[in-house]
């Protein structure tokens, strides 16, 4: 089964500095029926302007993705950590038992866009952690490498959680295969640029914000289209 939610019917948070599309129910938005999907509990596609930021605030028991699609993002903790994340980079925080983390742009004439994904942990109060990595277009280019997973590659990022993300580029006319028919949950989110995605006689053209959530599919074909440059995409398999 292949739901596609389009760009459109994203809920919009615009509170200035910070403006949101949810994906699922978030802050203000509470739909019952749009709730999660597996333990995906978020997909938050931000752009935060010049200057602005989210104040200092606490996390327990999440595991919270972020992908930095362009301009800088900021993040403090109150573990200590400090770091600017170019576009490319991916962070993972285990909230565990508790974490206080602000989200801020740096830069004085460029906003920044990120993605934060939430997950329910496999394990609760855990120890809380942190990690980043920076992952180049170039590198991403027609394969799926997993960037965070449970048991990550060398220079992945780990999750607490049977979770892996990938964030591949397609130029267009080049093509992925990704397996399916495992009983497994897929779920798609397009960033940038169109893709048709084939499953048994089915086609799906999506273009940017619109997501595809895949349940007991068949074989899955993803192939870059369009004149307007490489599409690029998050896709999560996860229970």
């Amino acid at each position: 089964m292949i739901k596609v939610v389009t760009a459109e019917e994203r809920h919009t948070s615009d509170k200035g500095a910070v403006h949101s599309e949810f994906s699922f129910s978030f802050s203000d938005y509470d739909d019952p029926s749009n709730a999660h999907f597996g333990c995906l509990l978020a997909l938050n596609d931000n752009v935060v302007q010049p200057g602005q930021g989210l104040a200092s605030h606490p996390h327990h028991d999440l595991e919270i993705v972020t992908y930095v699609v362009s301009g800088t993002l900021r993040h403090e903790d109150d573990l200590g950590n400090k770091r600017d994340l170019a576009a490319g980079s991916v962070q993972v925080i285990s909230a565990g038992e508790g974490i206080r983390h602000s989200e801020s742009n740096p830069s004085d004439t460029e906003p920044v866009r990120f993605i934060q994904m939430w997950f329910l942990p496999a394990q609760r109060n855990l120890k809380p952690d942190w990690s980043s990595g920076w992952f180049p277009w170039q590198d991403r280019r027609g394969c799926l490498k997993p960037l965070v997973a449970p048991l990550p590659l060398k220079g992945g990022l780990r999750i607490n959680q049977d979770v892996q993300l990938y964030i591949p580029t397609l130029d267009t006319a080049e093509e992925l295969t990704v397996p399916s028919g495992d009983g497994r949950r897929k779920h798609l989110f397009m960033l940038s640029g169109h893709i048709d995605l084939h499953c048994g006689q089915q086609k799906f053209a999506l273009r940017p914000g619109d997501a595809a959530r895949i349940r007991n599919a068949e074989e899955l074909t993803v192939r870059g289209t369009g004149s307007d440059g490489a599409a690029e995409f998050i896709l999560i398999d996860l229970p």
